[in-house]
């Protein structure tokens, strides 16, 4: 008797912990609380710009208000993993190529120069987004037929990569494989340099930041 006594007080608290959890409004992005599909209710946290939203990118929550605006000490980058050779062309814009059914992984890298007489920004987001499926009902908004692992990240700055020892960065793989029904595309890769924190209820307190907008190709080789 006395074990079940037990027993039932452990659940009844657990109950309550859980209750009092899912009834807590802890969210920096209040557009972001409420999201009704065909399969309900959903919550979600930032990078959520383009998942669950309908935001085409970060400015509809951020300000583009940093000290890094500059293009020429922000380093945005997209290398081969393997190689290290950048898929930058001559116009700005990244081209990744790779066989149907074939991963192929890349280093992100973003940051900027060391320079004295600005403070780098110390937490770099980004997001591969497909800017066709921005409205749609799929959780998955890059390319169509592309399978991807990490296609967003929020990470401090920091990482250490040989050729970039005089720069504040960032670098984090990425895989991505054409399937069988995969199709050239063109993509988005979005970044955010920010430093400072969020306002709880409004973004755009508290943290200075710049967007930056890359344009990414997928091409598949025979």
């Amino acid at each position: 008797m006395k074990t079940k006594a037990i027993t039932l007080a452990i659940i009844l608290t657990m109950v309550i912990t859980v209750s009092k959890f899912i009834g807590t409004e802890n969210y920096y992005h209040p557009e972001f609380r409420e999201n009704k599909n065909s399969n309900g209710m959903a919550f979600a946290y930032p990078p959520a710009v383009g998942i669950l939203s309908n935001s085409k990118n970060c400015l509809t929550c951020h300000a583009n208000n940093g000290q890094w605006k500059d293009d020429e000490k922000t380093i945005i980058d997209i290398l081969d993993k393997d190689t290290k050779k950048s898929f930058k062309q001559p116009d700005g814009t990244f081209l990744i190529e790779t066989k149907k059914g074939e991963p192929k992984t890349v280093l992100t890298i973003i940051g900027r120069k060391k320079d004295n007489a600005i403070p780098a920004p110390y937490r770099n987001a980004w997001l591969y987004i497909d800017p066709t499926t921005i409205g749609t009902n799929s959780l998955s908004k890059f390319a169509p037929g592309w399978d991807v692992n990490l296609p967003m990240s929020c990470r401090l700055v920091g990482d250490k990569l040989p050729g970039y020892e005089n720069a504040d960065i960032t670098s984090l793989p990425m895989t991505i494989q054409p399937l069988s029904n995969a199709k050239d595309a063109e993509m988005q890769l979005q970044v955010m340099l920010t430093k400072g924190e969020s306002v709880k209820g409004n973004a755009q307190e508290g943290m200075s930041g710049n967007y930056f907008e890359k344009k990414v190709k997928l091409k598949i080789i025979q």
